[in-house]
Protein backbone atom coordinates (compact mmCIF):
# COMPACT_ATOMS: atom_id res chain seq x y z
CA UNK A 1 0.00 0.00 0.00
CA UNK A 2 1.46 3.61 -1.02
CA UNK A 3 3.00 5.20 1.97
CA UNK A 4 1.52 8.21 3.36
CA UNK A 5 3.28 11.77 4.55
CA UNK A 6 2.26 11.97 8.26
CA UNK A 7 1.19 15.93 7.56
CA UNK A 8 -2.33 16.66 7.11
CA UNK A 9 -2.00 18.01 3.40
CA UNK A 10 -5.05 19.17 1.79
CA UNK A 11 -6.03 15.86 0.06
CA UNK A 12 -5.73 14.23 3.26
CA UNK A 13 -7.62 16.57 5.06
CA UNK A 14 -10.45 16.58 2.07
CA UNK A 15 -10.36 12.94 1.92
CA UNK A 16 -11.36 12.31 5.61
CA UNK A 17 -14.31 14.82 5.87
CA UNK A 18 -15.17 13.47 2.43
CA UNK A 19 -15.38 9.85 4.47
CA UNK A 20 -17.05 11.46 7.70
CA UNK A 21 -19.97 12.66 5.52
CA UNK A 22 -20.11 9.07 3.65
CA UNK A 23 -20.16 7.64 7.05
CA UNK A 24 -23.32 8.84 8.28
CA UNK A 25 -24.95 7.61 5.17
CA UNK A 26 -23.64 4.24 5.73
CA UNK A 27 -25.45 4.15 9.41
CA UNK A 28 -28.69 5.16 7.44
CA UNK A 29 -28.13 2.40 4.35
CA UNK A 30 -27.76 -0.38 6.89
CA UNK A 31 -30.89 -0.14 9.02
CA UNK A 32 -33.52 0.90 6.42
CA UNK A 33 -31.64 -2.28 4.22
CA UNK A 34 -32.64 -4.79 7.53
CA UNK A 35 -36.05 -2.46 8.14
CA UNK A 36 -36.55 -3.35 4.37
CA UNK A 37 -36.25 -7.24 4.65
CA UNK A 38 -32.55 -7.82 4.09
CA UNK A 39 -30.83 -9.63 6.91
CA UNK A 40 -28.53 -8.11 8.62
CA UNK A 41 -25.57 -10.50 6.77
CA UNK A 42 -26.93 -9.24 3.74
CA UNK A 43 -26.62 -5.86 4.54
CA UNK A 44 -23.22 -6.05 5.40
CA UNK A 45 -22.17 -7.70 2.51
CA UNK A 46 -23.91 -5.19 0.35
CA UNK A 47 -21.10 -2.43 1.60
CA UNK A 48 -18.34 -5.35 2.14
CA UNK A 49 -18.62 -6.17 -1.73
CA UNK A 50 -20.69 -3.73 -3.25
CA UNK A 51 -19.50 -0.22 -1.96
CA UNK A 52 -21.72 1.95 -4.17
CA UNK A 53 -23.94 3.68 -2.08
CA UNK A 54 -26.63 4.74 -4.92
CA UNK A 55 -26.37 1.34 -6.51
CA UNK A 56 -26.99 0.18 -3.01
CA UNK A 57 -29.24 2.54 -1.74
CA UNK A 58 -31.23 1.41 -5.27
CA UNK A 59 -31.38 -2.16 -4.59
CA UNK A 60 -32.98 -2.45 -0.79
CA UNK A 61 -35.47 0.46 -2.73
CA UNK A 62 -36.52 -1.60 -5.97
CA UNK A 63 -36.76 -4.99 -3.23
CA UNK A 64 -38.50 -3.02 -0.80
CA UNK A 65 -41.00 -1.89 -3.53
CA UNK A 66 -41.66 -5.22 -4.32
CA UNK A 67 -39.28 -5.81 -7.03
CA UNK A 68 -37.31 -8.75 -8.35
CA UNK A 69 -33.81 -9.67 -7.78
CA UNK A 70 -32.87 -9.44 -11.19
CA UNK A 71 -34.51 -5.74 -11.63
CA UNK A 72 -33.03 -4.67 -8.20
CA UNK A 73 -29.44 -5.70 -10.28
CA UNK A 74 -30.57 -4.40 -13.16
CA UNK A 75 -30.92 -0.91 -11.82
CA UNK A 76 -28.15 -0.85 -9.05
CA UNK A 77 -25.63 -2.14 -12.56
CA UNK A 78 -26.73 0.72 -14.53
CA UNK A 79 -26.38 3.21 -11.41
CA UNK A 80 -22.72 1.82 -10.91
CA UNK A 81 -21.83 1.65 -14.42
CA UNK A 82 -20.03 5.15 -14.48
CA UNK A 83 -17.43 3.97 -12.55
CA UNK A 84 -15.97 2.27 -15.70
CA UNK A 85 -14.95 5.67 -16.61
CA UNK A 86 -13.85 6.39 -13.40
CA UNK A 87 -11.67 3.03 -13.44
CA UNK A 88 -9.83 4.20 -16.95
CA UNK A 89 -9.65 8.07 -15.60
CA UNK A 90 -7.77 6.60 -12.03
CA UNK A 91 -5.64 3.62 -14.15
CA UNK A 92 -4.35 6.98 -15.72
CA UNK A 93 -3.89 8.64 -12.96
CA UNK A 94 -2.47 6.25 -10.41
CA UNK A 95 -0.85 3.71 -12.37
CA UNK A 96 -1.52 1.06 -9.87
CA UNK A 97 0.20 -2.28 -10.37
CA UNK A 98 -0.10 -5.81 -9.20
CA UNK A 99 -2.79 -6.84 -6.16
CA UNK A 100 -3.28 -2.53 -5.65
CA UNK A 101 -4.73 -2.87 -8.98
CA UNK A 102 -7.70 -4.96 -7.45
CA UNK A 103 -7.40 -2.99 -4.33
CA UNK A 104 -8.09 0.42 -6.10
CA UNK A 105 -10.94 -1.18 -8.31
CA UNK A 106 -12.95 -1.48 -5.21
CA UNK A 107 -12.32 1.46 -4.02
CA UNK A 108 -13.04 3.43 -7.03
CA UNK A 109 -16.16 5.72 -6.38
CA UNK A 110 -17.52 8.93 -7.10
CA UNK A 111 -15.68 10.66 -4.27
CA UNK A 112 -12.59 9.04 -4.42
CA UNK A 113 -12.07 9.75 -8.30
CA UNK A 114 -13.01 13.35 -7.79
CA UNK A 115 -10.53 14.08 -5.03
CA UNK A 116 -7.79 12.59 -6.72
CA UNK A 117 -8.87 14.49 -9.94
CA UNK A 118 -9.39 18.05 -8.52
CA UNK A 119 -5.38 17.68 -7.02
CA UNK A 120 -2.88 19.20 -9.32
CA UNK A 121 0.15 17.42 -7.63
CA UNK A 122 0.56 13.94 -8.55
CA UNK A 123 1.61 12.77 -5.35
CA UNK A 124 -1.59 14.56 -3.48
CA UNK A 125 -3.33 12.88 -6.34
CA UNK A 126 -2.61 8.89 -5.25
CA UNK A 127 -2.70 10.32 -1.89
CA UNK A 128 -6.41 11.82 -2.06
CA UNK A 129 -7.56 8.90 -3.84
CA UNK A 130 -6.07 6.58 -1.35
CA UNK A 131 -7.72 8.58 2.16
CA UNK A 132 -10.82 8.90 0.58
CA UNK A 133 -11.31 5.41 -0.56
CA UNK A 134 -9.63 3.52 2.67
CA UNK A 135 -11.33 5.98 5.26
CA UNK A 136 -14.57 5.70 3.38
CA UNK A 137 -14.73 1.85 3.07
CA UNK A 138 -13.80 1.48 6.39
CA UNK A 139 -16.22 3.65 7.50
CA UNK A 140 -18.85 2.95 5.57
CA UNK A 141 -19.08 -0.67 6.36
CA UNK A 142 -18.56 -0.03 10.43
CA UNK A 143 -21.80 2.41 9.98
CA UNK A 144 -23.36 -0.08 7.62
CA UNK A 145 -23.25 -2.82 10.67
CA UNK A 146 -24.30 -0.56 12.91
CA UNK A 147 -27.43 0.96 10.98
CA UNK A 148 -28.27 -3.17 10.11
CA UNK A 149 -28.73 -3.60 13.93
CA UNK A 150 -30.21 -0.99 14.60
CA UNK A 151 -32.37 -1.80 11.54
CA UNK A 152 -33.33 -4.80 13.40
CA UNK A 153 -34.49 -3.29 17.11
CA UNK A 154 -36.46 -0.65 14.69
CA UNK A 155 -39.01 -3.40 12.86
CA UNK A 156 -41.31 -2.16 10.78
CA UNK A 157 -39.89 1.39 8.49
CA UNK A 158 -43.28 2.26 8.52
CA UNK A 159 -43.59 3.54 11.91
CA UNK A 160 -40.59 6.15 11.91
CA UNK A 161 -41.25 6.92 7.94
CA UNK A 162 -37.96 4.69 7.02
CA UNK A 163 -39.87 3.52 3.94
CA UNK A 164 -39.33 7.34 2.39
CA UNK A 165 -36.02 7.98 3.92
CA UNK A 166 -34.64 5.39 1.07
CA UNK A 167 -36.04 7.89 -1.40
CA UNK A 168 -34.44 10.92 1.04
CA UNK A 169 -30.97 9.21 1.77
CA UNK A 170 -30.59 8.75 -2.18
CA UNK A 171 -31.13 12.49 -2.99
CA UNK A 172 -28.60 13.16 -0.53
CA UNK A 173 -26.07 11.33 -2.08
CA UNK A 174 -27.07 12.77 -5.85
CA UNK A 175 -27.74 16.48 -4.49
CA UNK A 176 -23.59 17.69 -4.55
CA UNK A 177 -23.75 16.22 -8.08
CA UNK A 178 -26.05 18.63 -9.24
CA UNK A 179 -23.89 21.19 -10.20
CA UNK A 180 -24.60 22.20 -13.72
CA UNK A 181 -27.86 22.19 -15.91
CA UNK A 182 -27.11 18.75 -17.50
CA UNK A 183 -26.89 16.83 -13.94
CA UNK A 184 -30.32 18.69 -13.71
CA UNK A 185 -31.68 17.79 -17.27
CA UNK A 186 -30.88 14.14 -16.96
CA UNK A 187 -32.81 13.89 -12.90
CA UNK A 188 -35.75 15.52 -15.03
CA UNK A 189 -35.76 13.08 -17.52
CA UNK A 190 -35.05 10.03 -15.32
CA UNK A 191 -37.89 11.47 -13.18
CA UNK A 192 -40.56 11.63 -16.12
CA UNK A 193 -39.35 7.87 -17.59
CA UNK A 194 -40.08 6.34 -14.48
CA UNK A 195 -43.76 8.75 -13.40
CA UNK A 196 -44.80 7.46 -17.41
CA UNK A 197 -43.71 3.48 -16.95
CA UNK A 198 -44.52 3.25 -13.36
CA UNK A 199 -48.75 2.34 -14.00
CA UNK A 200 -47.45 -0.26 -16.70
CA UNK A 201 -44.31 -1.61 -15.59
CA UNK A 202 -43.58 -4.29 -12.69
CA UNK A 203 -41.86 -2.34 -9.48
CA UNK A 204 -38.32 -1.91 -9.94
CA UNK A 205 -38.25 -1.65 -13.51
CA UNK A 206 -39.35 1.95 -14.61
CA UNK A 207 -36.14 2.29 -12.40
CA UNK A 208 -33.68 0.66 -14.99
CA UNK A 209 -35.91 2.16 -17.89
CA UNK A 210 -35.31 5.59 -16.44
CA UNK A 211 -31.28 4.55 -15.83
CA UNK A 212 -30.80 3.07 -19.04
CA UNK A 213 -32.85 6.39 -20.73
CA UNK A 214 -30.28 8.98 -19.07
CA UNK A 215 -27.04 6.72 -20.10
CA UNK A 216 -28.58 6.78 -23.39
CA UNK A 217 -29.07 10.64 -23.07
CA UNK A 218 -25.26 11.26 -21.97
CA UNK A 219 -23.97 8.99 -25.17
CA UNK A 220 -26.11 11.32 -27.30
CA UNK A 221 -24.86 14.17 -25.75
CA UNK A 222 -21.09 13.35 -25.53
CA UNK A 223 -21.17 12.92 -29.47
CA UNK A 224 -23.20 15.54 -30.28
CA UNK A 225 -20.50 17.86 -28.49
CA UNK A 226 -17.42 15.85 -30.25
CA UNK A 227 -19.48 16.04 -33.54
CA UNK A 228 -19.03 20.16 -33.11
CA UNK A 229 -16.03 20.56 -31.33
CA UNK A 230 -14.30 20.54 -35.03
CA UNK A 231 -16.78 23.33 -36.29
CA UNK A 232 -15.72 25.07 -33.43
CA UNK A 233 -12.02 24.91 -33.89
CA UNK A 234 -12.18 25.96 -37.58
Amino acid sequence: MPRFRPTMTPATRMGLSIAAALTLYGVSFGALATASGFTFWQAVALSALLFSGGSQFAIIGVVAAGGSGPAALGASTLLSARNTIYGVQMKALLDPSGWRRYVAAQLTIDESAANAMVQTDPAESRRGFWVTGIASYLGWNAATMFGAALGDVIGDPETLGLDGAVVAAFLGLLWPRLRSREPWALAVLAALVTMLTMPVLPPGVPVMVAAAAAVLWSVAGRRRRGSLAPEEDS
